[in-house]
């Protein structure tokens, strides 16, 4: 018992004492590293100043830009939408109407109209306008379509956090001017081309092919060009009823040299079923081997990859 309680006792001075010696050795070589260094000379001080590949290194901080980057709430012109479309179809009449409730759980502090006699029959509403005014404050600007199809305007401010996940009418709406038309510049097509040209004559075939499916369409494409097709087509037939280019090359006669390429505007009358339709394309045409072929469609998606070798 004596002999086994004496052991246990002179345990921790014994592991003491190692620790002891190794911490006096690990100073020793520290000292002998920094004298070996000053006699190498700087570079190496420098380097024994290193700290070591066990030891932990320190986070750099990323250099700064110099901007601060703040989120933008997310755009709420759809919240706005639909609190208007229950708001201008409720009253305060009847307050337990399925849209007066929803007008009411969108926004709680926003009083509802009080209609008198018969009313317009709302259609639809569209926004579209939408202005940050800063701190998460919308206004959106909504346009109301009616059954008799008149249209007004209203504004709705709406404030919106930046993950888009919770917005608030923060108070009535006001019916204001609509948008102004903008006036449309000027066309860059400004070479008229001929109805019956070769080119306007592989515009013709090349859309007539691509809008009817009937026909092969890739037999128009450029090489390395794959257009996709358009899905339950139900045009039978089309008319060119105007065509215009950029480049003056393209009203040239005959088919210019090979490489050649113009920029083209196409308005047709597509026939189906139901009636003719105003349709209008642009597209780009390059030549090779004496003849136009269509290397860009600016109204489909023409992309890399398949089509005529």
């Amino acid at each position: 018992m004596s002999s086994s309680t004496g052991s246990s006792d002179s345990a921790p001075p014994a592991a003491a004492g190692v620790r002891l010696v190794r911490m006096r050795r690990q100073a020793r070589l520290r000292r002998w590293g920094v004298w070996a260094a000053l006699a190498c000379g700087p570079l190496a001080l420098a380097v024994a100043s290193l700290p070591s590949a066990a030891a932990p290194a320190a986070a750099t901080p990323a250099p700064s830009s110099g901007t601060v980057r703040t989120p933008v709430a997310a755009d709420p012109s759809g919240y706005a939408e639909l609190f208007l479309t229950a708001w201008l179809r409720s009253s305060a009449v009847d307050e337990n109407s399925a849209q007066a409730r929803l007008a009411q759980a969108l926004a709680p502090s926003v009083p509802l109209p009080q209609p008198t006699g018969a009313q317009s029959v709302l259609d639809r509403a569209i926004a579209v306008r939408s202005a940050h005014r800063g701190g998460g404050q919308w206004l959106v600007t909504v346009a109301v379509q009616y059954a008799d199809v008149s249209v007004r305007y209203y504004a709705v401010p709406v404030l919106a956090d930046a993950s888009g996940g919770s917005y608030a009418v923060t108070g009535a709406p006001g019916q204001v001017a609509g948008p102004v038309l903008a006036k449309a510049p000027e066309s860059a097509y400004k070479v008229a081309l001929a109805p019956r040209g070769a080119l306007v004559g592989t515009v013709a075939e090349f859309l007539r092919a691509y809008l009817t499916g009937l026909g092969e369409v890739d037999r128009y494409l450029a090489p390395g060009m794959h257009l996709l097709a358009l899905v339950d087509t139900s045009y039978t037939d089309l008319q060119v009823e105007q065509a215009a280019a950029m480049e003056e090359a393209a009203g040239a006669q005959g088919i210019p040299a090979d490489g050649t390429r113009v920029h083209v505007r196409v308005q047709i009358k597509a026939r189906d079923r139901a009636g003719s339709w105003p349709l209008a394309y642009e597209m780009t045409l390059t030549t090779r081997a004496a003849r136009w072929e269509v290397s860009a469609f600016a109204t489909a998606s023409l992309q890399a990859g398949g089509g005529r070798s």
